[in-house]
């Protein structure tokens, strides 16, 4: 069993119930191998975690930008609560190391990895809104996530990639990008999409999701990481 009461000292937060660490902690698919653990798994804290998340980067950007319009707010929004950037701010906390899950989800890696990440990361939230009140939980979010913002900005991270892919290759190589489905792998309620994003009869990068529209996406954030544009 992990130690929880070490984790805690990560977080920088002493728990008043350490049981809703734990709970935050706590994947479905644990609780399905192990019949005698506890019965809370961190669906209802992710639930609640997720509403304080968003008032609290709302509220941040709000008085960080006065100028911008909502339109561009709700972009950076996105881009900091998104699944990548919670799954990176969870990993850079080793949260990783502390979860409770079935063996299968175990061994999960990329995008499930990520999303498994990311719904800790609220939970987690949640759980520090029950046991401290908003200000202690809006404090972990300004030490986990706030930072990002600049670099969100000089990245345009909050453009989607399909977009800042298709407008660096029109401008450096005059082409537009072209999708290709690669592969579908799995049966019908739980396919991978395999798509390549090609520049001419050039493949510049493939990208995976369960459904084309996350692989295009996948293929596009790849290239652009590939070209470094």
């Amino acid at each position: 069993m992990p130690d929880f009461i070490a984790f805690a000292t990560i977080l920088g937060v002493q728990f008043k119930t350490p049981d809703l660490l734990i709970e935050a902690l706590t994947h479905r698919s644990y609780l399905n191998e192990n019949r005698a653990a506890r019965e809370s798994h961190n669906e209802r804290l992710e639930f609640l975690g997720d509403a304080v998340l968003e008032l609290a980067v709302t509220d941040f950007l709000y008085k960080k930008f006065p100028a911008k319009p909502e339109g561009e707010l709700t972009a950076y929004r996105a881009a900091l609560v998104n699944t990548v950037s919670l799954a990176e701010s969870a990993a850079l906390l080793g949260v990783g190391d502390y979860l409770l899950l079935s063996k299968g989800e175990a061994r999960d890696t990329g995008r499930a990895r990520d999303v498994i990440l990311a719904d800790a990361f609220e939970a987690i939230i949640g759980a520090l809104y029950l046991d401290q009140g908003y200000a202690v939980a809006e404090a972990f979010i300004a030490r986990t996530l706030y930072g990002k913002i600049d670099n969100v900005i000089e990245k345009r991270s909050y453009q989607d990639a399909k977009s800042r892919f298709q407008e660096a290759a029109q401008d450096k190589r005059g082409v537009t990008p072209a999708y290709q489905t690669l592969a579908e792998v799995g049966p019908d309620h739980e396919k991978t999409f395999t798509v390549g994003v090609f520049l001419g009869e050039q493949e510049a990068a493939r990208g995976e999701g369960r459904s084309k529209q996350e692989a295009e996406q996948a293929a596009a954030q790849a290239a652009l990481d590939k070209f470094n544009w």
